[in-house]
């Protein structure tokens, strides 16, 4: 009993360590800016989204770039080191891993979204056919008539 004890003292201490380490390494690698400090100054930085493209279709901040975050080791020389570097993802998850990332390659200026995008109030841009209702493909209206014969003969067949 005594070992187990140990042994989940030793795991949540390891746990807290990690934890802490990376809230300090993310702290020195990138600033929380809210809604209103990201609009003083993002104008005069890159803006980057680094959600998935769906994602961005669906609505981004008005001068946002597309960079998803499943990208952005192999893009990210798209991204000038010597301006500022504004992020944001949904929640800020990405963003801080975007941040850790590049902090690495050599970009000082970092900046993100307090809250990510789900906190936005601001102007958003998207894309109209992102909220289309698209057609069913040919394999869905497929099983919707295998449903309606198959529920057909087994109306039937009760039936008679």
């Amino acid at each position: 009993m005594l070992d187990v004890l140990i042994t989940i003292a030793v795991i949540l201490v390891v746990i807290i360590a990690y934890v802490l380490i990376n809230s300090y390494r993310l702290k020195k690698a990138v600033t929380n800016l809210t809604q209103e400090e990201f609009i003083e100054g993002y104008r005069k930085a890159q803006l980057i989204d680094l959600r998935e493209a769906k994602e961005f279709d669906a609505g981004h901040i008005l001068g946002a770039r597309n960079i998803p975050m499943t990208q952005l080791s192999q893009r990210h020389k798209e991204i000038r080191p010597d301006l500022p570097v504004y992020l944001y993802c949904q929640n800020t998850g990405r963003s801080a891993r975007a941040a850790l990332m590049l902090k690495k390659k050599g970009y000082n200026q970092l900046y993100q979204l307090q809250g990510g995008f789900k906190t936005w109030t601001g102007k958003v841009k998207s894309k109209a056919e992102a909220y289309a209702i698209k057609p069913p493909s040919i394999l869905g209206g497929f099983f919707i008539l295998h449903t309606l014969i198959l529920s057909f003969f087994l109306l039937y067949s009760t039936v008679t």
